[in-house]
């Protein structure tokens, strides 16, 4: 039986490179695998934008900028949800911090075999502090912990299945005013949160890339063969807390 054939992105000859993340913590969390390729048969399809893990450092700040912020509870209190997880980098890093446990939502069934395997090797490695799963499933779907939340996204999806996935939100916790914050990296849809009722913005900038990171993008974003994706020197971030419709 022949080797399973690699998503579009994950092969040398479509320009993949290793991040020195993986290389460190022996994880596969590297690639560029764009929104044509990650069909699932699932509606949501078309309107997936890519696959790319969050360069960590920028990860890292969001989540200290977050803490940073009048929390409802202590952060150890909090479940993580990567919304769209991907191969679980982000999901990783998460579970070096303090959280009640650390969740990842993915749709494409193997994009969350791979994150299961790196969630096995960050505990036989005892790198994670709390709890970690992955869930395949649809993020509008999902079904939020009755405790304090904060969703992440890396910009997964287009301008539907965020609102979709907002209203999902908004129904998940109308009892719970301040019980699930938002941490959205490479905001690229941050208008629709903005003017959306319910929603505070807490904070919005730009987070700049360690210069390891911002080495790695350079070296693995120009090695792309389309070159339809860029590097930057920093990304552009935002946090939002759920106060309720009747907030404001």
């Amino acid at each position: 039986m022949g080797r399973k054939r690699l998503l579009p992105g994950l092969t040398m000859k479509d320009g993949f490179m290793r991040h020195p993340f993986d290389t460190a913590h022996k994880v596969e969390t590297s690639g560029l695998v764009r929104g044509q390729h990650l069909a699932t048969g699932h509606p949501h399809d078309k309107h997936s934008t890519a696959y790319y893990g969050i360069a960590p450092s920028v990860f890292e700040a969001l989540c200290a900028r977050w803490r940073g912020t009048a929390l409802v509870a202590p952060p150890e209190d909090y479940s993580l949800v990567d919304l769209g997880a991907g191969m679980g980098r982000a999901m990783l890093l998460a579970a070096q911090m303090p959280f009640r446990e650390v969740v990842g939502v993915e749709l494409h069934p193997e994009l969350a075999a791979v994150a299961q395997k790196n969630i096995d090797t960050w505990r036989r490695r005892r790198r994670a502090r709390c709890p970690m799963r992955i869930v395949r499933g649809d993020v509008t779907e999902f079904e939020f912990p009755a405790n304090p939340c904060v969703a992440y996204l890396f910009n997964p999806f287009r301008e539907p299945v965020l609102k979709t996935l907002l209203k999902h939100l908004e129904a998940e916790f109308a009892g719970r005013p301040g019980h699930i914050d938002l941490l959205y990296a490479n905001d690229e849809f941050d208008e629709i949160l903005a003017k959306r009722a319910g929603w505070v913005q807490l904070w919005r900038g730009v987070i700049p890339l360690s210069k390891e990171d911002e080495e790695a993008d350079r070296a693995i974003l120009n090695n792309q063969p389309e070159g339809e994706y860029t590097w930057s020197t920093e990304e552009p971030c935002a946090i939002y807390r759920w106060y309720g419709a009747e907030s404001g």
